[in-house]
């Protein structure tokens, strides 16, 4: 039995393993996840909606601009439930706005893989131990409105990873890290058109920027964080006092470098950049490759990754995700939403739709989605509904 076991992120990526080129994978994807259902149901977009107790997660400058005083929200997300049943996110919100033109939040990501029984090599029916590997983030921000339409944040957040499973010989210690966001959140004035009243939103958020991660506290066994630059847009067609439809669309890029060199499982060949110079691109670039890789430092890996796919510009569009969102409420209190998401095919070639409501009664809403997926590889969100609860309380600030 080997020394250490290290529950990597396998569970993560399990659809992922296909004949896709140079896919990038990060540590603790669990950050990438929606959290909350009304997100989800619009394909998993955030950065650009309305403000409400999640924009932590999508773009916390939004918080400036909410309605409520005050919010608190939790939210259950079941994963890959095909495979077990106790694999789960969860998350805690709460904000508070200091004034009309300012706001805090902090909020708490548990992600937990469940009961995992270890059994040694050569001996399956014995049982070694049961572990119950988990991961978490904690999060704090500030929002402030730097005029009446534009507001910015920051934000810090704290990674605990604790897949390192101890063995015959102990040797289990924990992963951490930090990170710090940067964003912005534009929302303009009603406008009157001829037929309808309307209003645009817009946002941006660099996230995850902070050291890489590493369970052996060397170089080589280093992960990048999901860094990650999301921007969006929006309109929301005001149609009465009663019914509004918003319309969303958001990019995505990782700012993380690009694999210089794959490997094809399905056909057992490696491609991309010869390494070595010997003219063949084989195992031993793949090696070079991957050290290379993890010698890269967190702050050149992104700006490497604005333009170091090998080939070239096309490839570094085809690292860029996008999702398109809808949105339709009346009377503030029920809500339904559809959204696609579309990921190129030679990185992770996930694509989807989903479906979400929401219901509200007085200052407790409910929010419920549901994915499904439109490629050929799994999505470990498939079949899943996600639940998120949000209750707002104080003051009113009313828009303009």
């Amino acid at each position: 039995m080997k020394k250490t076991i290290l529950l990597t992120i396998s569970l993560f990526s399990i659809s992922l393993i296909q004949a896709q080129q140079r896919t990038i994978t990060t540590a603790v994807p669990f950050l990438t996840v929606s959290a909350d259902a009304r997100a989800a149901g619009m394909a998993d977009l955030g950065v650009a909606t309305s403000a409400d107790a999640f924009s932590q997660q999508w773009n916390p400058a939004k918080y400036a601009f909410a309605k409520d005083k005050q919010g608190v929200s939790a939210s259950y997300t079941p994963y890959l439930t095909g495979l077990a049943n106790d694999i789960s996110l969860g998350q805690f919100t709460y904000y508070n706005k200091i004034s009309d033109r300012s706001a805090f939040a902090g909020s708490l990501r548990y992600f937990g893989f469940g009961d995992i029984e270890l059994r040694k090599t050569g001996d399956p029916d014995e049982q070694f131990a049961t572990v119950a590997p988990n991961e978490f983030a904690l999060d704090g921000s500030y929002s402030l409105k730097l005029s009446e339409k534009f507001s910015m944040a920051v934000g810090a957040r704290y990674i605990h990873s604790n897949l390192k499973v101890a063995t015959d010989n102990g040797d289990a210690t924990a992963a951490s890290s930090f990170a710090i966001d940067v964003a912005g959140f534009y929302q303009s004035e009603e406008i009157a058109y001829s037929k309808f009243n309307g209003r645009w939103r817009a946002g941006f958020n660099i996230q995850n920027l902070g050291p890489k991660i590493s369970y052996d506290n060397d170089e080589i066994s280093s992960n990048f964080l999901p860094a990650n630059l999301k921007l969006g847009t929006g309109f929301d067609f005001i149609l009465d006092d009663y019914n509004k439809l918003g319309l969303t669309v958001e990019l995505n890029k990782l700012l993380v470098p690009t694999p210089k060199v794959s490997y094809d499982s399905n056909s057992s060949s490696f491609s991309g950049d010869d390494m070595n110079g010997d003219g063949v691109v084989n195992s031993d670039d793949y090696t070079l490759a991957n050290n290379e890789y993890r010698r890269t430092g967190w702050v050149s890996g992104v700006f490497k990754s604005l333009g170091d796919a090998p080939d070239g510009f096309s490839e570094e569009l085809k690292e860029v995700m996008y999702s398109i969102g809808a949105e339709y409420s009346y009377q503030d209190s029920f809500a339904m939403r559809a959204g696609y998401h579309h990921e190129n095919i030679d990185k992770s070639g996930l694509r989807y739709f989903s479906l979400g409501a929401g219901f509200k009664y007085t200052s407790l809403k409910i929010d419920v989605s549901y994915l499904f997926s439109a490629s050929k590889i799994p999505n470990p969100l498939e079949n899943t509904l996600r639940f998120s609860l949000t209750l707002n309380f104080g003051d009113k600030y009313e828009e303009y």
